[in-house]
């Protein structure tokens, strides 16, 4: 008899639990999907992979609210019209029939624990790989729509186009305008452009086959003209690369490889690439000087130069090199002498990649030796870094290199403000991509294992407040859930906000769950003596 009473409470409690859980997906599944599709424009097909994609998510916060909402609403019911009683004086203790309760706690706390430790973070990559693989379209019905797009996530491009063409993947009529900390740094126009996207794990790649190419945003505002190039531009996840949405081993690795968080890697490879200008602009800087004066030589794969300059100077995140500045370009495999080059102004960029690091020399307005002829602008790329320094920056990882201690040794002296800069912010980064994985472990197993006394208090509170209004028994259930809520944010903030301070964190968001312990345990203790 006992376990039919059991089964049919359960029964009523899982019916409502349901009812509540497929009405509240569905609302508030298609709010969280109005973000993207306002940001890139989506389509119905896409809408319905996306709010698919997403409903994991929702599911999270959704469960257990359903189960609070049917617990508190069941064993209300149930109390109201006088069947607890009944089973009671039939011998039936209370927590006896609140076990059916207790099981779908325990249910919901595991499915929210799973959901928010493996499934969640697997949907959300679905949905940036179906972002992926419609970004084409996306890119060009916003430009359909709008007549321009901001590429995601940093919005660093800014595409313009007169005219789509979705079937030759064509834009015609373009301007592509490029930012850095909200300053203008470079405009591109074409005639027209043939668009591919290639997306990748890690990143995504947008590449360019361009007509009637014209570039301005060298020194002086100089227009660079073709007939014919080719661009490629990387960009990071379209939803953003958030801790909040990684798997639990994917933040274990994070936390044993920093450099595998691309927030992390971005600031590493660029803050790696100053380093490696600076100590190419010191060591340049002492040959130029030197009493021969010799000639600096930079091999490459194709092509080698060596060129000899009245001096150098760090230009930011480059090596400007002073006129008059003489460059003999060879083959690098026959040793062919190519060409010799004269100018007044070069530039050597370093690339931000840990592979090489590679290097390209930019030079403005050259002119050709031996048969005078002038150019615009000359560019000799894939060039390696010197040996000495090259072993130098590869002496140990990214990081370590470019740690302020090993940076000094490098640069046999302190760093540049920039490279200081960088340093300060990736630290930054580092110590708040820890905080962010403690905090977020935390804050998914505080909320799961809550879900338990959670939902007890709400039986509790269906059955104490018989004689009142079936939702108010909801209703003041709810508050305990909110103090949760409440003490989860206040821990997570506490430990971003005060890095050094993260065991005090984590305390306060435990202390939320001890408090709901604690009050299921005054409630029942209270309905045992009635």
């Amino acid at each position: 008899m006992v376990f039919t009473l059991q089964r049919y409470v359960f029964r009523e409690l899982f019916r409502v639990f349901l009812l509540a859980t497929i009405g509240l997906t569905l609302i508030l599944s298609l709010g969280g999907v109005l973000a993207p599709v306002q940001e890139y424009g989506l389509g119905p097909r896409q809408v319905v992979h996306i709010l698919l994609y997403f409903m994991p998510i929702t599911l999270t916060f959704i469960l257990p609210m359903a189960a609070l909402f049917a617990s508190a609403l069941t064993y209300g019911r149930f109390a109201s019209d006088n069947e607890l009683d009944a089973c009671r004086a039939s011998g039936v203790s209370l927590f006896t029939m609140v076990y059916p309760g207790l099981a779908l706690a325990i249910l919901v706390a595991i499915a929210n624990l799973i959901l928010s430790f493996h499934v969640m973070p697997y949907f959300v990559h679905l949905a940036e790989k179906s972002l992926k693989a419609d970004a084409k379209q996306i890119l060009f019905r916003n430009i359909e729509r709008r007549g321009f797009y901001k590429m995601p996530p940093d919005g660093q491009f800014l595409i313009y186009a007169d005219y789509v063409d979705l079937k030759r993947d064509m834009l015609s009529g373009i301007v592509v305008v490029q930012y850095d900390q909200g300053a203008i740094t470079m405009i591109r126009t074409a005639d027209a452009a043939r668009i591919q996207f290639d997306p990748h794990d890690r990143f995504n790649e947008v590449r360019l086959d361009v007509y009637g190419f014209r570039q301005m945003g060298l020194p002086g505002d100089t227009w660079i003209t073709l007939d014919r190039a080719s661009l490629q531009y990387h960009f990071g996840s379209l939803l953003g690369d958030d801790i909040k949405f990684k798997k639990v081993n994917e933040m274990k690795q994070i936390r044993a490889n920093l450099m595998l968080f691309d927030p992390i890697a971005k600031i590493a490879f660029a803050a790696y690439a100053q380093l490696a200008t600076e100590a190419l602009a010191r060591d340049l800087s002492e040959q130029l000087r030197s009493a021969d004066h010799g000639a600096y030589t930079l091999r490459g794969d194709s092509r080698s130069i060596r060129f000899t300059a009245a001096g150098c100077a760090l230009d930011d995140r480059a090596v400007k090199l002073i006129g008059p500045i003489r460059v003999e370009e060879y083959d690098s495999v026959s040793g062919k002498h190519l060409q010799t080059l004269r100018c007044d102004t070069a530039v050597l960029h370093v690339d931000e990649d840990s592979t090489g690091p590679g290097l390209s020399l930019d030079m403005y307005n050259p002119r050709v030796e031996s048969t005078g002829q002038l150019l615009t602008r000359y560019h000799v790329h894939r060039l390696r870094m010197p040996q000495p320094l090259l072993q130098s920056l590869r002496h140990a990882g990214v990081l370590e290199t470019i740690a302020p201690e090993r940076a000094a040794v490098v640069l046999k002296g302190p760093a540049s403000s920039t490279l200081a800069s960088l340093q300060k912010q990736l630290d930054r980064e580092i110590r708040g991509t820890l905080v962010d994985i403690e905090a977020e472990m935390a804050t998914r197993l505080v909320f799961g294992i809550g879900c338990v006394p959670m939902i007890l208090i709400g039986i509790g509170m269906g059955i104490i407040n018989r004689g009142g209004h079936i939702l108010s028994a909801f209703g003041a259930s709810c508050v305990p859930a909110a103090v949760l809520v409440v003490t989860i944010i206040s821990g997570k903030n506490v430990m971003k906000n005060a890095m050094s301070e993260g065991v005090s964190g984590t305390t306060i968001m435990w202390s939320g769950l001890v408090a709901l312990v604690v009050l299921a345990a005054f409630i029942y203790r209270r309905l045992a003596r009635t």
